[in-house]
């Protein structure tokens, strides 16, 4: 997987299309989703006294759209916001041609970060191992022909990885898959603390220990289209994130939320406007109902609204925002 995404010819390494050409997310779905984010960001900025230099960090930046989605809609919503921003992705990929030059563009995380880090679908991408359960209860490693897709099992996991498997994912029982989350954990609290005042999101498909998937979640996306999760770098191979588990790694307060109701909370609730408007304003009208389609997908449940938030505050409160 580390391999196939991230190797000389990875999938987001490699010179082709960016994975906007393969996949959609909800920073291409709409620019509701950078509004509804920058309305998080001004709220950490309140919270923090209005720093005269407020770090906005995109891990997994992908070709910069959120970044560059943030960057005109706060000059154009925020423009007292916009001049103290300093946007950053975070990227393996090379910087992205046409990118504004206000933006920055990093391979690692910054240290000592005073705003928002965010990583929106960026956990699932984060390599991880794949193991089943055999007849004797043991956790085996799957093991993936790269050229063919053929699967096998091979040796059991190690020790480290089953105390994850215990606490994390304890009810797999017979040829349940079962998807070793700790790399994952690992990643985000390093993320996480690199925070020194301000937040850290994380938006993503994911699950919790109450509800896994017997079968884990390991796929393949290619040309907007599911395939099978072949790691030859000719597709993103990816696998829902453990989001309670990446939560206790990251430490401090948190909290989880679907993105239904993280949205909600900062404007973008999908409601259609009056029908009255239309005869008002047909203009208007017609500009709403497309804004109320774009916002319901972005909160569908069975879609993008079914993906987690999870935000950790650092030095600051957000009761009030997307928190109950």
């Amino acid at each position: 997987m580390q391999r196939a995404l991230y190797g000389p010819d990875g999938f987001f390494t490699g010179p082709a299309s960016g994975p906007a050409d393969h996949f959609r997310t909800s920073v291409h779905a709409s620019p509701l989703f950078a509004g509804a984010l920058l309305r998080l960001i001004s709220q950490v900025d309140a919270a923090l006294g209005h720093p005269p230099v407020l770090q906005v960090v995109d891990v997994g930046a992908g070709r910069g759209e959120l970044l560059a989605a943030l960057a005109a809609a706060s000059a154009s919503r925020v423009p007292a916001l916009a001049s103290r921003l300093q946007l950053t992705g975070v990227e393996v990929a090379g910087r992205p041609a046409g990118l504004p030059e206000s933006i920055g563009w990093e391979r690692d995380i910054p240290s000592a970060i005073v705003g928002v880090l965010l990583a929106t679908e960026w956990l699932d991408n984060v390599p991880l191992d794949v193991a089943e359960i055999d007849e004797s209860g043991r956790a085996r490693r799957l093991l993936v022909d790269p050229a063919t897709g053929t699967e096998s099992l091979g040796a059991d996991v190690d020790p480290a990885e089953r105390f994850w498997l215990a606490r994390w994912w304890p009810e797999a029982g017979l040829g349940d898959r079962v998807e070793i989350g700790w790399p994952r954990d690992l990643a985000w609290a390093d993320a996480v603390a690199s925070v020194r005042r301000g937040c850290a999101l994380a938006v993503d498909y994911g699950h919790l220990r109450s509800a896994r998937p017997s079968f884990g979640t390991l796929a393949g996306f290619r040309d907007g289209r599911k395939v099978d999760p072949v790691p030859d770098g000719s597709c993103d191979v990816t696998a829902h994130v453990a989001l309670d588990s990446a939560a206790v790694a990251g430490g401090g307060p948190y909290q989880i939320v679907t993105q239904r109701a993280a949205l909600r909370a900062l404007g973008v609730d999908g409601g259609r406007p009056p029908l009255d408007l239309a005869r008002t304003d047909p203009a208007a009208y017609l500009s709403a109902l497309g804004a109320a389609g774009a916002a319901a997908e972005l909160t569908d449940p069975t879609g993008l609204g079914g993906h987690w938030w999870l935000l950790h505050e650092v030095g600051i409160e957000l009761r009030g925002t997307i928190l109950p």
